[in-house]
C-alpha cells in the first residue's frame, strides 16, 4: 500500500506499538491511585510524558500541559470554559469570537455553539481566492468585544502555514487571547509556544505517530487557573464534602476520571521517536518530498491544485522560490470532470490511499467553490517512488474517465 492520508492519521512506528504493549503487558494499573509497585510504575511512566511534551513544544511548565483524548476535546474544553469564566474575561452576550474561513469543523462548531448559548457573535476572517488569510481584514475584526481568537496553524485542506506569530502579536495588542489549533502543524514543524506567545496550543497524538485517544492542550497558567473545570469527578479534586468541593491544582484540575493511560504512554514514545530523528531533519526531507510532488502533479494538465499561487505554479518555480513557500505536506486538488470520490476509488484499486471529501471543512469548500477535493498528504516515511505511483494512478484515472 502507498499510504498518502497522513493528515487524517499517521502510521505508528514499532517503538510506539511496543510502548503501548509493554504498558498493558507489564505495568497495567491506574495512575495516581495506588501506593503499590505496579501503580507507582504506571504513574511514573505516565507523568514522564508530560515533561516530554513540555520540552517538545518548549512550554514553561508541566503544569501547563493538559492531556486530552484528542484535539477536538481540547478545543471544546477551552470553548466551554470561556463561557463560564467572569464576563470581563469570558464570552457573554454581545461579545465576539474570531475564527478564520479555513477552520476544521472542530475549531468552528464548538465556538458556534458557545456563541449561540451566550448570544455572542462568531466573526470569520476572510481568505483570498488562493486560500490565504486576509490580514488587513483580520486587524479590522479585532474589536473591544472580541474575547478570543481561534485559528489553525496549518490548513488541513490547503496545507498553508498561517502567519500565526504576527496574528498573535496583533491580538495581544488588544488584550485578546489566542488559541492555535496545531493539529496539522505538530507533525511537521518545530513548535515553540513561548516564542509564539500563544495562550493555548492544541494538537492530537495520532497525527504525530502516537496512538488514537491521546491529545494535548497547552495553556498559559494564568488562563488555566482562571478557567473552571471542564468535567468533574474523581482525580480533579483536592477536598470533597457534601457542601463544598475544592479543585486540584494544575494540571489535575482538568483530569477527571481515569485517563487513556496506554495511549498517553504511547504518545511519549512517539515524542521520543520524533526527537531522536529531529524535527529539522523531518521538515527538510518533507520539503523535498512535497516539492517533488508539486512538480509531478504539474505534469497533469487537467489537474488543479488548490492553494496559494506559488504552489499552483510550483512546476516553474526556482529552488529559492520553494524556500519561501509557506506550506506543509498537504496537497488538495480537483479535476474539472471527475468527482474526488471516483478518483480515490480508482487510486484505492491501485493500492494508493488518499482522502476525498470536504475534509471536515465545509465552509472552506464553499469559499473555494468546490463540493470536495482529493487530498494527498505526506509523512517523512513516504518516498518519491510513492509519489510516482500516485501520478501513475491519476493518469490511469484520467484515461478511465476521459
Amino acid at each position: 500500500m502507498v499510504y498518502l492520508d497522513n493528515a487524517a492519521t499517521t502510521q505508528k512506528p514499532l517503538q510506539v506499538i511496543e510502548a503501548l504493549s509493554n504498558y498493558y503487558l507489564n505495568h497495567n494499573a491506574n495512575v495516581g491511585r495506588g501506593v503499590y509497585l505496579l501503580a507507582e510504575q504506571a504513574t511514573s511512566a505516565y507523568n514522564k510524558v508530560r515533561e516530554k511534551i513540555r520540552a517538545f513544544i518548549n512550554a514553561p511548565s508541566t503544569e501547563e500541559i493538559i492531556f486530552t483524548p484528542n484535539a477536538t476535546f481540547a478545543i471544546n474544553l477551552v470553548a466551554n470554559c470561556f463561557g463560564r469564566i467572569p464576563a470581563h474575561s469570558g464570552v457573554s452576550a454581545g461579545d465576539r469570537v474570531l475564527i478564520s474561513a479555513m477552520e476544521h469543523h472542530s475549531n468552528l462548531v464548538p465556538w458556534q455553539i458557545l456563541c449561540e448559548e451566550k448570544n455572542a457573535h462568531l466573526d470569520v476572517i476572510p481568505i483570498s481566492d488562493d486560500g490565504l488569510i486576509d490580514l488587513d481584514a483580520y486587524l479590522q475584526l479585532l474589536t473591544p468585544r472580541t474575547k478570543i481568537v481561534a485559528v489553525a496553524h496549518v490548513s488541513n485542506v490547503l496545507g498553508t502555514i498561517n502567519p500565526i506569530k504576527e496574528m498573535i502579536a496583533s491580538a495581544h495588542q488588544h488584550g485578546i487571547p489566542v488559541l492555535i489549533d496545531g493539529t496539522q502543524a505538530a507533525p511537521h514543524l518545530t513548535i515553540d509556544v513561548q516564542q509564539l506567545d500563544c495562550d493555548f496550543y492544541i494538537f492530537s497524538g495520532h497525527k504525530i505517530y502516537a496512538p488514537t485517544g491521546s491529545g494535548v492542550l497547552y495553556g498559559k497558567k494564568t488562563w488555566l487557573e482562571t478557567m473552571p473545570p471542564y468535567q468533574s469527578g474523581g482525580g480533579m479534586v483536592k477536598m470533597v464534602n457534601f457542601t463544598k468541593t475544592t479543585y486540584a491544582d494544575l494540571p489535575d484540575k482538568f483530569a477527571a476520571g481515569t485517563p487513556n493511560i496506554g495511549s498517553i504512554i504511547g504518545l511519549g514514545a512517539a515524542i521520543d521517536f520524533l526527537t531522536e530523528i529531529g524535527m529539522d531533519k523531518i521538515a527538510s526531507y518533507e520539503k523535498e518530498l512535497v516539492n517533488y510532488a508539486w512538480y509531478r502533479l504539474g505534469e497533469i494538465p487537467q489537474l488543479k491544485i488548490l492553494g496559494p499561487p506559488n504552489i499552483a505554479t510550483a512546476i516553474t518555480a526556482t529552488a529559492s522560490d520553494h524556500q519561501r513557500l509557506h506550506h506543509t505536506t498537504v496537497i488538495s486538488f480537483v479535476f474539472p470532470h471527475i468527482h474526488p470520490h471516483d478518483i480515490a476509488t480508482v487510486l484505492d484499486d491501485e493500492g494508493i490511499a488518499v482522502r476525498a471529501g470536504n475534509h471536515c471543512a465545509m465552509p472552506l469548500m464553499a469559499r473555494l467553490g468546490v463540493p470536495a477535493t482529493t487530498r494527498a498528504s505526506f509523512a517523512f516515511y513516504n518516498t518519491k517512488e510513492e509519489i510516482d505511483a500516485l501520478i501513475n494512478g491519476l493518469l490511469k484515472t484520467c484515461s478511465i474517465f476521459g
